[in-house]
């Protein structure tokens, strides 16, 4: 989604098609007292493997086994070189059918895989392990992200019974805003509900602009910001959701910093290419 290779590639190519498959990534993010992590290296097709059950990415794989999602990890982190190896184990509650556009013709599809979910972590580099709540989303699109999107901000929170909160809020480049504010069960079955107000929150050090949708005299809180890039940014909020203080993953994404130039330029650093 965020590949420069992927978009340089297109700008080469008669009509603007490239292969998707000879530009994967795993993006592995770490953050807590065993130091961060991050590295997402892209690999060329002549490196990926794939099948019903199975996506291999040079020496990493997803898989489905025994009714969960398998992850192994062995990768180099960036812009300073350190291994980041384990295995992360993703465990359904139930298993979720319900997709969505995010656009207004229907090019770009969210829907919740497992929004109510169960983590077991094992990492040897760094030594650290935790097991917990997890999520797990698809996002798919027929073209560029950038086609049809300004920015959106998106949030997820798990409530007191085990459901999970989840809220899009989408801003198109024409078209009015799309809010899509679902609520998800442990049984897999989910229901909308009323998108509460927005709120502005503080500008990231990089000046993006970013707001989330808390209720009515709850205002949103900024606990810790995770990653504050040229173009997105990932943070801890705590907030109002259905009648709830809420703790929620927030990210907000904005299209144009993403596709400009510098930022072009500057995205290799953190994303290295392998061919």
């Amino acid at each position: 989604m965020f590949s420069p290779y992927y978009a340089w590639a297109r700008r080469r190519t008669p009509g603007g098609r490239a292969d998707p498959e000879d530009f994967c990534a795993l993006n592995v993010a770490l953050y807590g007292a065993a130091g961060k992590r991050w590295t997402m290296t892209e690999r060329g097709r002549r490196h990926v493997r794939r099948s019903a059950r199975e996506f291999v990415i040079g020496p990493s794989r997803v898989a489905w086994e025994n009714d969960g999602l398998t992850i192994e990890i062995d990768e180099v982190g960036v812009p300073i070189p350190h291994r980041v190896r384990g295995r992360i184990r993703v465990l359904p509650q139930a298993l979720c059918r319900f997709t969505a556009a995010l656009d207004d013709e229907g090019h770009h599809r969210w829907g919740p895989i497992a929004p109510c979910a169960r983590i077991e972590v094992e990492m040897d580099r760094p030594a650290a392990s935790w097991s917990g709540h997890a999520y797990l989303d698809s996002n798919e699109g027929d073209e560029p992200i950038d086609i049809p999107f300004r920015e959106w901000d998106w949030s997820r929170g798990s409530l007191r019974d085990g459901s999970t909160g989840v809220i899009y809020d989408v801003r198109q480049k024409q078209g009015a805003d799309r809010v899509l504010a679902l609520r998800f069960r442990p049984d897999g079955s989910h229901e909308p509900f009323e998108p509460p107000p927005r709120q502005a929150l503080p500008r990231t050090a990089w000046r993006i602009d970013r707001s989330l949708r808390t209720d009515p005299g709850t205002p949103a809180e900024v606990l810790q910001s995770l990653e504050d890039t040229p173009f997105y940014q990932r943070s801890m909020l705590r907030s109002g959701l259905l009648g709830e203080t809420v703790t929620s993953v927030h990210e907000t994404l904005n299209l144009p910093r993403l596709t400009s130039t510098a930022v072009q330029l500057m995205l290799p650093w953190r994303m290295p290419r392998v061919r």
